[in-house]
C-alpha cells in the first residue's frame, strides 16, 4: 500500500503556512497530498487559514469570520503572501488536496465548489468535527473524509468508533500518542491511518514502524528521507 507524505499547510517549515508559495514549494518538493485549513470570510469567501482570528499568520488583528475577503486580502500573510482563496490553490497546484474544515457554515459553500469544479477525485475533506464530515459526504457523493482527533492512548478506541461512525475513510491521529494496537485496530474496522506531525527521521521510523498509510509533516526533506524501508 502506498506510503504518503502529506505536505503541512503546505511545507509551513519553511514557508509562510497556507500560502500559495508554500503549497508550490510542498508540490515541487514531491509531496503526495497537500493539507490546507478553510474558513469563511464575513462575506462568505473560501480562504485558506488555521485559526479563528488572523492575529498569528498575519500582520493583522481579528476574526476571519468578522473579516471580508478584502481585509483579509490586504494583510501580509507572510513575506509578502496573501491570504489566498481555495479555488486560487485549486488552480496553483495540482497535486490532492486534503482540505480541513473547521465549522459547519463552511461545507455548503465548498461542497458547491467541488460538485460545480467536478473535484472529488481530487480533493478529501478533513475535520475535527464529525458533524462536517457527515454533512459533507451528504452533499457530494463519493466525497472522501478524514477525522481527525487529538487523542491520548486511552480514548483511542473511542476515537476510532466515531470515525467509523462518521463514515470516514481515514481517522489523522496524534503520533506522541500512537501505539501499534491502535493502528491496528484502526486498519481491522477499515481504516487508513496518518499521523501528525513527524518532522524528524526518527519520528519517520516510528511511522514506518507503526505500518501507518501516512504523515503529515511540515518539511520537504522528509519527502526525500521518507522513501527508505524501515
Amino acid at each position: 500500500m502506498t506510503f504518503l507524505t502529506i505536505g503541512h499547510r503546505g511545507v509551513m517549515g519553511v514557508e509562510p503556512e497556507n500560502t500559495l508559495r508554500s503549497f508550490v514549494r510542498a508540490e515541487r518538493s514531491g509531496m503526495d497530498v497537500l493539507a490546507l485549513d478553510l474558513r469563511l470570510s464575513k462575506d462568505g469567501a473560501l480562504v485558506v487559514l488555521h485559526d479563528a482570528d488572523v492575529d498569528r499568520t498575519t500582520d493583522g488583528s481579528g476574526a476571519v469570520a468578522d473579516l471580508t475577503l478584502a481585509e483579509l486580502r490586504g494583510l501580509d500573510a507572510g513575506d509578502g503572501q496573501q491570504v489566498p482563496l481555495l479555488e486560487e490553490v485549486l488552480d496553483a497546484v495540482r497535486a490532492p488536496l486534503r482540505v480541513q474544515v473547521h465549522e459547519l457554515s463552511a461545507v455548503r459553500p465548498f461542497a458547491e465548489l467541488l460538485l460545480r469544479r467536478d473535484l472529488t477525485g481530487r480533493v478529501e475533506v478533513a475535520s475535527f468535527v464529525d458533524e462536517v464530515l457527515v454533512e459533507a459526504a451528504g452533499l457530494v457523493p463519493g466525497l472522501r473524509t478524514v477525522l481527525y482527533v487529538n487523542q491520548g492512548t486511552a480514548d483511542a478506541g473511542a476515537a476510532i468508533g466515531r470515525a467509523v461512525a462518521a463514515g470516514a475513510e481515514t481517522i489523522a491521529l496524534n503520533i506522541q500518542h500512537l501505539t501499534p494496537h491502535t493502528v491496528e485496530a484502526a486498519h481491522e474496522a477499515g481504516l487508513r491511518v496518518t499521523g501528525w506531525t513527524v518532522n524528524s527521521l526518527e519520528r519517520l521510523r516510528l511511522a514506518r514502524a507503526l505500518e501507518l498509510d501516512g504523515v503529515l509533516t511540515d518539511f520537504p526533506e522528509i519527502r526525500s528521507t521518507g522513501r527508505f524501508t524501515a
